[in-house]
């Protein structure tokens, strides 16, 4: 005679609901993942089984049987002061809601655009790419393998790949222009790392908007960083000592706006009577400081939610399914730190 164990109270398994159910493991296994043709009584009593045992299974069970993964990973190029970033901040929380609501499991991923090392990524369903900086290596590699895969911040033509990116260009477009209107001729620009897509593009509006209004481009009001408030305090530094200083700025990000704001304190400069400054991103702090930052708000909550609609869609499609490549629109927010000329 061969006994069943028992298992532990509290540790209840599918053996024990297919006891109680009077159906076969297969059955339950049926009715849990939804798989499969199964009589409607037989359903009604598993899942009452399920109830009364209060059986939670276990996902890794439910991979195995639907052949399906839940996890999604994101991926996020690793940079100095990386969980001190806006943006990687809201991207994450924004990111990590929508993923609990479509009850998939979120993997994060810090990526070294040095180290060119393929993806280690064993059972994840899906990926989500923040920005396409030295990992393009990695999408082609995902994409080969038929992994669902979505690129945010970054516009990917190229590639068959869905994207969520921001319009930067024409976002750029908006504060130079704005600048202009207010009478502004001398306006320089502190771009951030061009080697993202975004910094380039946002550098690219900053020039289309001084040729489209007629004003030379003068090369020494562009001053190229690295993102960073070291950077920008130094590219700073060389505007408000150039001979002919310019009256406005446009700067490619709000904390790198902010340190210049900090950095004409600290020489007696007033904003805006002695200089105009736009930023980039809506970050809240901008209201903050010593005067309110107009800036261009970028839709962070949105591109990170997008992204993950489209990895889901993805994930529950047949293969073969089109990529979608999605563009959101930014806006200019108006505030204290610019004035007419």
């Amino acid at each position: 005679m061969t006994r069943t164990k028992k298992s532990p109270s509290g540790n209840k398994s599918i053996t024990d609901v297919a006891r109680l159910a009077g159906v076969s493991i297969t059955t339950v296994s049926r009715v849990i993942n939804k798989v499969g043709a199964v009589k409607e009584k037989n359903r009604s009593r598993v899942i009452d089984a399920v109830k009364e045992l209060k059986f939670q299974p276990s996902i890794f069970a439910q991979r195995l049987a639907t052949g399906k993964s839940n996890v999604v990973a994101l991926l996020i190029p690793r940079y100095e002061g990386v969980f001190y970033s806006f943006y990687a901040l809201e991207l994450i929380r924004a990111t990590g809601t929508l993923c609990e609501a479509f009850k998939l499991d979120l993997l994060l991923h810090l990526t070294d655009s040095h180290a060119k090392a393929p993806l280690n990524l064993r059972g994840a369903g899906g990926l989500i790419f923040s920005d396409i900086i030295g990992t393009r290596y990695q999408i082609e590699e995902a994409l080969k393998a038929g992994i669902p895969c979505v690129v945010i911040n970054n516009n990917v033509e190229d590639l068959p790949v869905s994207c969520v990116s921001v319009d930067n260009l024409g976002g750029a477009k908006q504060a130079v222009n704005y600048l202009v209107n207010l009478g502004h001729k001398r306006i320089a620009h502190i771009s951030g790392d061009i080697s993202t897509q975004a910094a380039a593009k946002r550098l690219e509006g900053y020039v289309a908007a001084l040729r489209d209004n007629k004003i030379p481009v003068r090369e020494d009001y562009i001053l190229k960083t690295d993102y960073s408030r070291g950077q920008a305090r130094s590219a700073a530094e060389r505007l408000f000592k150039m001979p002919e200083p310019p009256t406005a700025v446009f700067v490619a990000s709000d904390s790198m706006a902010l340190e210049v704001m900090a950095v004409a304190r600290e020489l007696g400069k007033n904003i805006p009577a002695d200089l105009s400054i736009v930023g980039f991103d809506d970050n809240p702090s901008g209201l903050y400081g010593p005067v309110a930052l107009t800036t261009v708000r970028q839709p962070l909550i949105q591109m990170a939610e997008e992204g993950v609609k489209e990895l889901n869609r993805l994930m529950n499609s047949k293969k073969g399914i089109a990529p979608k490549k999605i563009i959101l629109p930014t806006e200019l927010v108006v505030r204290e730190s610019c004035r007419t000329i």
